[in-house]
């Protein structure tokens, strides 16, 4: 080496480490393992997995510094999160949860749950929960933490998440229930606010859907679904008596008829909420013909015969006069009967251009009652509520189409 040149700097000893780890993984990883006894098995698998553990904590360790130094931005990345996703071919969520832990980490508030990662004494899932919990705590949050990272040792992070909610009886019992009752009443009100439910055909006659609901309404459902889905039950109900039938499709017959006997529907527009079903009378009968139902969708007469017995839908019967419709000036308000016959007349809302459903229309008198008008069907017509303000208006006058749909002008 000639006078005056310069030394390279020796690697960084992560560099040394990473390097190391890859060649001794060359080299003894691949050897085969049908050789290891069982008590080798019982002793090397808990070793890897505490040095996996410390090699993740490694690793948040540099992410956190990846993520300090912005590296994904020379390569175009929109953030630390997007670099990492595409450089180790993970989704983004499971990315953008690894850089947000590494951050999380990197404070020296956490250094109790860093040092017991990097021990190896601590994964990444029970990590994440202890920080969750602290962080959620109004005080005693460096006892708590090292609380739980001593409970880590002999609890798994479902059981470690349960343990948090309740880590303050044991560092501030003085606090301990306030924290908790505010905790819940969040908790109970966001699981409200956020509550969904969506279902969708899928084209093959059944229905597919999720819900969101919160933990006691589910646990409600889930008792209600229990009691219909019992062995016994499902026998007597489908005469299945020494059979086995999985859980899932006893829960999903139980759920079948929690529906299908419900007798209790809510009212929607002044008329049950309850499915309507279009048959003639010979499908009635007994004729080998389909039905169809309010919306629009098809079943054989076959199910609407057996739900017309025993479930909660009416049958509108063409051709029959089980039902007086009209009721002429006995009344003023339409009857339930004659809301159903409207709204499969009419389809919702009659006024042109609008989509509002029956079961959110009011029924609305062609001739007003207080002028000797009949609550029939004849001179009815379905409205959404506009509409029907709009009809009584007397500034608007309203006219009704060759089509039966009803337009409004201003009077002049």
């Amino acid at each position: 080496m000639t006078s005056g040149s310069l030394t390279s700097a020796p690697p960084h000893p992560v560099a040394q480490l990473v390097s190391a780890l890859g060649d001794l993984i060359d080299e003894h990883g691949t050897a085969p393992t049908w050789s290891l006894t069982p008590g080798d098995l019982t002793g090397l698998l808990p070793a890897l997995a505490v040095a996996k553990r410390r090699l993740d904590a490694l690793e948040l360790r540099l992410l956190a510094e990846a993520d300090r130094h912005q590296v994904g931005d020379p390569l175009g990345a929109a953030n630390t999160a997007g670099w990492w996703a595409n450089a180790t071919r993970t989704t983004k969520p499971a990315a953008q949860r690894a850089v947000k832990l590494a951050g999380r980490l990197d404070d020296d508030a956490h250094a109790a749950t860093a040092e017991a990662m990097s021990a190896g004494a601590v994964s990444v899932e029970q990590a994440a929960v202890i920080l969750d919990a602290v962080d959620a705590l109004p005080s005693a949050k460096a006892e708590a933490e090292a609380h739980l990272v001593a409970l880590a040792e002999h609890h798994d992070p479902k059981e470690l998440r349960f343990l948090g909610r309740r880590i303050l009886e044991v560092v501030a019992p003085e606090v301990a229930e306030e924290h908790e009752r505010k905790l819940l009443e969040d908790e109970e009100r966001r699981a409200r606010e956020t509550a969904l439910f969506t279902m969708n055909p899928d084209g093959h006659g059944s229905m597919v859907g999720r819900f969101k609901i919160p933990v006691l309404v589910g646990q409600m459902l889930a008792r209600h679904l229990e009691a219909l889905a019992a062995p016994k039950h499902r026998a007597a109900v489908e005469g299945t008596a020494g059979e086995k039938v999985a859980r899932p499709i006893r829960l999903g017959q139980a759920f079948i008829e929690y529906v299908e006997t419900r007798r209790d529907a809510p009212k929607a527009g002044g008329i049950a909420a309850t499915v309507v079903v279009t048959m003639t009378m010979d499908a009635l009968l007994g004729a080998d013909t389909v039905a169809t139902l309010d919306t629009g969708d098809r079943i054989t007469a076959g199910e609407a015969r057996r739900l017309a017995c025993e479930a909660g839908i009416i049958p509108a019967v063409l051709g029959s006069k089980s039902q007086v419709l009209d009721l002429g000036r006995k009344t003023r308000f339409h009857t339930e009967a004659q809301r159903i016959v409207l709204g499969r007349r009419d389809g919702g809302c009659t006024a042109e251009g609008c989509d509002w459903p029956p079961g959110m229309c009011h029924a609305h008198h062609g001739i007003p009652w207080s002028r000797g008008g009949p609550t029939d069907i004849e001179h009815g017509r379905l409205l959404c509520p506009r509409h029907h303000t709009v009809a009584h208006d007397a500034r608007y006058q309203m006219k009704t189409g060759p089509n039966g749909k009803v337009s409004f002008s201003r009077r002049t």
